[in-house]
């Protein structure tokens, strides 16, 4: 009985093993991709097929499924509001935008206001700030959220906000934030803020979907302000960790109708996650001031994740390189791009571009540095010119494109923000947001040294098999 038990169960895992690797076939969204898994699946399908069951699902399949109710129900609540709101969309003429329109499937509005927010002590006093000014709602999540001292300030505005009738809506994932501790979020929901975790494994159908990630850092308060970038909660966000050093990061409070983008980005995720519908503000709301002044900028905003039907980050970052035709500057904390987005840079350097990539000296995350030289010598080769940031850790995502357009957002330069993360970005195509952004980061450029092609040549051979090895890796880092 027991060796029959023992010859079905190998029997059940290798049919497990053949049918994931007919499911990766049709679904992996890169040849190599499928080539890897199938051959895992079929050869090791008792290593392989858990594998393939947490890190190998290229959609979050749940997610896209509940986006037709919720799309249905927006749709609904926005046709109150249209006659409101026509009068702020642009009808972008530019093709490099309106192709960037279509890849978000948001519109691109006028009359915005922007300010660049530079390093953490600006950010979180704006943050803040916004939260004690709100008179109706707050919608929040990040990435990670801390309980320490900065995580703890937080906490006490919103509990401040709760107290003053504020609705406060309080999202988190729940991998990023996985230290958070429970005591935290009782005390913000015993002052009746909604909280809740992501949960991209919810339910058993998703129950695998560990990989997925939400990446994005929102807030939004009363739709009138909106808040993105590259901070999360913690104090290491204001260089206070010893093993960081000093934090360079950039965030972006947007005022106007391109608020109700990230509005209804933090909607959608809100639903997935509870299951239950936000009631909230979708008139478009301007700071009056800035558009009398004739001062308003144009605004796009691009969420971007794995329920996609296209894969938008990556898209958006290719799309934006081959627009480029005088300057294209690009920061990441971790740069490991897919062919598409490293063959986009070698051409645009190759046609005259001035393309340069600012990347951390210090690592973070040991692979994710490692990769990176596996391919860095043929981006210089082509005249791709890379920096290294010294003072302490780079973790802005920010991209200038000539003198015309600029964007700020959470997108890392990464298969994990490509494909497997829910993110954000907000482009703003006007030449003077274009000019700040170009300020700030020959800044840091001037806090950065170029790596050379012989610096990388003269590595030893055991650095140069190791991080062609963490490059084999790239796809689930």
């Amino acid at each position: 009985m027991t060796s029959w038990l023992l010859g079905l169960a190998i029997f059940l895992i290798h049919l497990g093993g053949a049918i994931s690797a007919v499911l990766a076939l049709m679904s992996s969204r890169t040849s190599q991709g499928a080539i890897a898994w199938i051959i895992s699946l079929v050869a090791m399908p008792y290593l392989a097929l858990p594998a393939y069951w947490v890190f190998g699902r290229p959609r979050f399949y749940g997610y896209v499924s509940a986006r037709g109710q919720r799309d249905t129900l927006l749709r609904r609540v926005l046709l109150r509001y249209r006659d409101r709101f026509d009068s702020y969309l642009v009808g972008a003429t530019d093709a490099d935008v309106k192709a960037v329109e279509k890849l978000a499937m948001m519109p691109l509005t006028r009359a915005n206001s922007t300010e660049l927010l530079v390093d953490g002590d600006q950010t979180f006093d704006s943050l803040f700030a916004g939260i004690d000014a709100a008179r109706s709602y707050i919608l929040i999540q990040f990435f990670i959220v801390r309980n320490d001292e900065l995580g703890r300030r937080l906490q006490e505005h919103l509990v401040r906000a709760a107290r003053r009738q504020v609705r406060v809506y309080f999202l988190y994932d729940e991998i990023g934030s996985r230290q958070l501790g429970d005591g935290y979020l009782g005390e913000l929901r015993e002052a009746g803020i909604h909280v809740s975790a992501f949960h991209s494994s919810r339910g058993w159908r998703h129950r695998f979907q560990l990989n997925f990630r939400n990446h994005r850092k929102i807030l939004v308060v009363d739709g009138r302000e909106g808040w993105l970038g590259g901070f999360n909660v913690g104090v290491e966000y204001l260089g206070q960790d010893p093993r960081h050093g000093p934090w360079r990061d950039t965030h972006l409070k947007l005022v106007g109708p391109s608020v109700l983008g990230l509005q209804e980005a933090f909607w959608e995720d809100w639903h997935w996650a509870t299951g239950t519908m936000l009631s909230l503000s979708w008139a478009p709301q301007v700071d009056q001031p800035t558009v009398d002044e004739g001062n308003g900028r144009h605004v796009v905003i691009v969420p971007s994740g794995p329920a996609d039907p296209q894969e938008t980050a990556s898209l958006l970052v290719q799309h934006l390189i081959h627009s480029a035709h005088q300057r294209l500057w690009v920061t990441s904390p971790y740069f490991v791009p897919d062919e598409g987005v490293q063959d986009a840079l070698r051409l645009a350097a190759m046609r005259g571009v001035d393309v340069r990539i600012m990347m951390p000296e210090r690592p973070d995350h040991l692979l994710v540095f490692l990769s990176a030289f596996a391919f860095l010598p043929d981006m210089i080769r082509a005249g791709v010119k890379v920096y290294r940031y010294q003072p302490g850790f780079l973790h802005q995502k920010v991209m200038l494109i000539d003198d015309s357009a600029a964007s700020v957002g959470t997108v890392n330069l990464d298969n994990r923000s490509f494909r497997l993360n829910f993110e954000i970005t907000a482009l703003v195509p006007h030449q003077a947001f274009a000019l700040e952004v170009e300020t700030m980061l020959e800044q840091d450029f001037a806090n950065c040294r170029e790596v050379s092609l012989d610096e990388l040549r003269s590595r030893p051979l055991w650095r140069k098999l190791v991080s062609r090895a963490a490059y084999l890796l790239a796809p689930v880092q």
